[in-house]
């Protein structure tokens, strides 16, 4: 049907009044008209869309609401990974932070950009020529889940992005991820919970749980009924450039497209102002309308954190100052022996239930032996409990003016609760281990879990339950016996029906074809965390050569003391772990390797003599037949570095089709440009040196 110019210029006009009062009403909280005149422009856009579907575009303030259900979530992989933050907890800590800073830009003054630390549920949104197009989760940091759907109907997410009072998008970038917290402002989450309660529904814990459970519905109409809001802090990975040069910037020019920011962010100098700050927000803290468990701080200049750069998970530019942690009084009832996945017997205390943090506690750790008894810790006791954040509650100190004469002191076992097997006190170790290894059922199970989690083989489906069962009707020994599941002996498990079982199959067979860092910190071995494993794969590039490894080679990796050395070696000299990893070798695991003719004394330097090694690569458009990821890690497997953006220190860029602004700015600055072919060519002249 033809539009008239009339109707589609009214339209026009119509789309953005309605998104600027949105933007007055949500994100700035001042609005300048009468709810009743926004309904009448927003029913006469939805009437004039209704008789001219043409008119519809996914940036219309109407399509926020009205997707069918999902199924499930999709998976999102974050172009620039979402790291978490360190933490600091007083004085001392901050100014340790500064001091460090200092040093490492050789300065003696450093400008701060300081902001309260929302207590809520971070998230990505991408932006393609200003239209939202994609929002995920963080995920574990460096893959998220799709929630697109949901995302859009939180009046505070700009569906389209404008600078400044009009609605053009010049200074915008062609692709812009922005990244910031969902939440639920206090009134509005006690007003859901009255609702709750009113329909004899369950209620939430606390903000966060609930903006977290509501943003996870599968149904968006469901989220659409509850209040969220959504925070920005900051930019991830752009396409273009920007123009801003510092954090502060950055924030004004996110609120000038539309987004909201907490409006107590601002700049501070030295240590002297970050500490100020602190207290300020500690004072304002019932005050404010949502929940924060601290202040942030980051180096307020852009080229001084990439100066600074990152450590392992978190940036050196940046850190979580944490309010105290909440302590509440309570009675130990009694204490449990938990076996984890490397038989370490750890003491775990059965509390009286007890609201702190905002939540119910009925357990907390008690860490080893000697802290019960540094602790004087006794069944029985009053004891303070402290919950900070997300960490897991412990058991800070014993009330002993109220220790009831009954009390008594607890033995750490000198078997195994699970299998009966003797344990062991190391003499550089404060725990006590099960000595069966991978016999026992309780570590059988932990090891499973771990070796199936999403960094790890990634298998969906699997969880704590269905592995209790797996492992206690001894249909699975180790990790390899997954891979010979059926479909029909899956059925046959307890609330595991046919479509799940078919699910789980899929899953499991998907996971067959890993990296080797990958696999390498699925097996669980001492000591080995994603970085570790990761460093081994790029320093290595043979699982064959690693097993091989003594502890002189591996102390040649950065990071890899004697301590993680003697784990490598102690695993991979086990014959039973020998003979596990031949087994997921027979059952079709595989993962590429490199660099399989250097020998183990030219490790070091293959880095180096790669092709590859040490150089920069941009990745822009779609590939012939590799995914962006796929082809990130062959680059990063070899030590090359793959980055966002486009610059002087960039070496290749690798182009598909409709690669965009990367493109023409390589072009521009006479860079090297590689089709998937050209990058395949050059990937496996590396491999032959």
């Amino acid at each position: 049907m033809d539009v008239p110019d009339s109707i589609r210029e009214r339209a026009g006009v119509l789309r953005e009044t309605v998104r600027q009062h949105n933007y007055q009403y949500h994100v700035l909280d001042k609005p300048v008209i009468a709810d009743a005149e926004y309904d009448i422009l927003f029913r006469e856009l939805q009437r004039l869309e209704e008789n001219y579907p043409s008119l519809i575009t996914s940036d219309s303030p109407t399509q926020r609401i009205g997707a069918a259900p999902l199924k499930e979530f999709a998976h999102v992989t974050h172009r620039v990974p979402m790291l978490s933050l360190g933490n600091v907890f007083d004085d001392a800590e901050t100014e340790a932070f500064d001091r460090r800073v200092r040093e490492g830009l050789g300065t003696e003054r450093v400008e701060y950009a300081v902001e309260p630390k929302f207590d809520g549920l971070a998230v990505s949104l991408h932006y393609r020529e200003g239209i939202l197009v994609t929002g995920a989760t963080r995920g574990d940091g460096y893959t998220g889940e799709d929630v697109t759907l949901n995302l859009r109907t939180i009046q505070s997410v700009p569906l389209k992005l404008w600078h400044g009072d009009s609605s053009h998008v010049e200074c915008i970038p062609a692709f812009l991820e922005v990244r910031g917290e969902v939440l639920m402002l206090k009134t509005d989450f006690e007003q859901l919970n009255r609702y709750q309660r009113d329909r004899n529904e369950k209620e939430f814990v606390n903000p966060r749980n609930a903006a977290a459970g509501s943003l996870r519905q599968l149904d968006p109409r469901i989220s659409a009924t509850r209040k969220l809001g959504f925070f920005a802090y900051g930019i991830g990975a752009y396409e273009g450039s920007i123009m801003q040069t510092s954090h502060h910037d950055v924030m004004v020019f996110l609120a000038s497209c539309g987004f909201q920011v907490a409006p107590e962010h601002r700049v501070v100098t030295g240590s002297d102002g970050l500490k100020n700050y602190y207290q300020e927000i500690a004072i304002r803290r019932d005050g404010l309308p949502y929940d924060i468990d601290g202040v942030v701080y980051k180096v307020n200049d852009l080229a001084q954190q990439q100066m600074l750069g990152y450590v392992s998970r978190a940036p050196r530019f940046a850190v979580a100052h944490k309010f105290p942690a909440q302590e509440m009084e309570t009675r130990l009832l009694g204490i449990d022996i938990q076996v984890g996945r490397t038989g370490v017997l750890t003491p775990v205390a059965r509390l009286h239930p007890l609201f702190v943090g905002g939540v119910t506690v009925t357990s907390a750790t008690l860490h080893n032996e000697d802290e019960i008894r540094r602790k004087q810790v006794r069944v029985g006791d009053s004891v303070i409990v402290r919950r900070a954040g997300d960490v897991i509650p412990e058991i800070v100190a014993v009330v002993m003016e109220k220790r009831p004469a009954d009390t008594h002191e607890f033995v750490m076992p000198a078997h195994c609760p699970a299998c009966g097997a003797s344990a062991q006190r190391l003499p550089d170790e404060a725990v006590l281990r099960c000595t069966a290894g991978l016999s026992c059922p309780a570590q059988r199970k932990q090891a499973l879990l771990h070796f199936v989690s999403r960094r790890a083989m990634n298998m969906e489906g699997l969880g704590d339950k269905l592995a209790e069962q797996l492992v206690d009707s001894g249909v699975v020994s180790t990790p390899a016996d997954l891979f010979l599941l059926d479909q029909e002996t899956l059925s046959g498990l307890e609330r595991m029906a046919e479509k799940s079982a078919g699910n789980l199959i899929r899953a499991i067979t998907k996971s067959k074809k890993t990296t080797l860092a990958r696999f390498i910190y699925s097996l669980g071995i001492r000591n080995v965390g994603e970085t570790t494993a990761r460093d081994l794969a790029l320093f290595y590039g043979s699982l064959d050569r690693l097993m091989a490894a003594d502890s002189d080679s591996l102390l040649q990796i950065p990071d890899v003391g004697p301590v993680v050395a003697r784990s490598i070696t102690s695993f991979f000299s086990n014959e039973y772990n020998q003979a596990v990893i031949a087994r997921l070798r027979d059952a079709g695991v595989c993962w590429e390797e490199t660099a399989g003719k250097v020998d183990a004394a030219d490790v070091a330097g293959r880095v180096e003599i790669h092709a590859v090694g040490g150089k920069v690569f941009v990745l822009t458009g779609i590939l012939p037949t590799l995914t962006r990821d796929e082809a990130r890690e062959k680059i990063q497997a070899l030590g090359g570095k793959v980055t966002n953006s486009v610059s002087s220190h960039t070496d290749f860029v690798v182009a598909g089709a409709d690669p965009g602004s990367k493109y023409t700015k390589a072009v521009e600055l006479g860079i090297r440009i590689l089709d998937e072919a050209d990058l395949l060519s050059l990937l496996q002249v590396s491999h032959s040196i």
